[in-house]
């Protein structure tokens, strides 16, 4: 059972709806102890100086801020509590905006938004609401010490929120090597409609459970296989060399040509038997608007 992280109300104008707070992901993640490769027992950490290497009881250990010059500036717990943002229980709904507004980079963690049951009407009445305005709310609370910025948005009937980060949390493009350049390269217009046709011949419904964490479940494989006593050595498949030039325009029609095979053994396309009027010929070349728009840039 999901264990509730936060309890409080969404608050928009006068009006307030108790809610609960579930996270709207379960991790996968396998996770490993270190042990000792002779005896097998786990290896623990200790706490020392770096003065004299003696062990330090957690009543001696503060937290510190290093400066540029090395030095450190300390924060006691007591002014940790005085900075820390007001533990109000309360969502409050800031703006309600177009969800396409929001560039998803700015998305954290999701959760799911659950009503008390005696305050269910106002909850669906919200939702239903936004979901006919098709808008998300920006809200701000405070969680575990911590203010976040978040949207809530309308799924299907229900609230869920997604926690977002701020602005000033972005890596800029601007502090990246490599992407000046991108202005000076020419695309050849013939590249560009393969390219298009490539897109089209992959186009499809998301379809969230195709996707699968291929290394955990062959990491879990081993670790069965290994618990069972099978001692088998797993052999890795060579990694693709990085130096090898590819041919741009042979790279694209050969991959047209494999997303259109593996189209027609896909279950959601099983019995179509005309291609679509932008997906390229069977002999590779583009269709004819786009072949003729090609031909007039030459």
């Amino acid at each position: 059972m999901p264990r509730v992280i936060w309890k409080g109300s969404i608050s928009f104008g006068l009006v307030t709806i108790p809610v609960q707070l579930f996270s709207a992901v379960s991790r996968k993640t396998v996770r490993f102890n270190q042990l000792d490769a002779e005896t097998g027992a786990r290896v623990r950490y200790k706490k020392v100086s770096s003065a004299d290497d003696s062990e330090l009881p957690s009543e001696r250990i503060v937290k510190g801020y290093e400066l540029p010059s090395g030095d450190y500036v300390t924060v006691t717990e007591a002014e940790f509590e005085q900075l820390a943002p007001v533990a109000a229980r309360t969502i409050d709904i800031d703006a309600f905006i177009d969800l396409a507004d929001i560039d998803p980079v700015f998305f954290d963690s999701a959760y799911h938004l659950v009503p008390d049951e005696a305050t269910a009407k106002p909850y669906k009445l919200l939702a239903e609401a936004m979901g006919e305005a098709n808008k998300v709310g920006i809200c701000h609370f405070v969680m575990r010490s911590k203010q976040h910025l978040a949207a809530i948005r309308p799924v299907d009937g229900r609230l869920m929120l997604s926690t977002m980060v701020y602005a000033d949390e972005l890596v800029a493009p601007e502090e990246l090597g490599g992407l000046d350049s991108l202005g000076d390269i020419e695309v050849d217009e013939r590249e560009t409609a393969m390219a298009r046709q490539l897109i089209t011949a992959l186009e499809s419904d998301f379809e969230p459970d195709r996707y699968t964490d291929s290394y955990r479940e062959a990491l879990l494989e081993l670790i069965e296989r290994k618990a069972s006593g099978d001692t088998t050595a797993t052999v890795a498949a060579p990694a693709p060399s990085s130096d090898t030039v590819v041919d741009l325009m042979a790279a694209l029609e050969a991959s047209v040509a494999a997303a259109k095979e593996a189209r027609k053994r896909h279950p959601a396309v099983a019995g179509e038997n005309a291609p679509a009027p932008s997906e390229a010929h069977a002999d590779g070349e583009a269709s004819e608007p786009e072949a003729e728009q090609v031909r007039r840039s030459a």
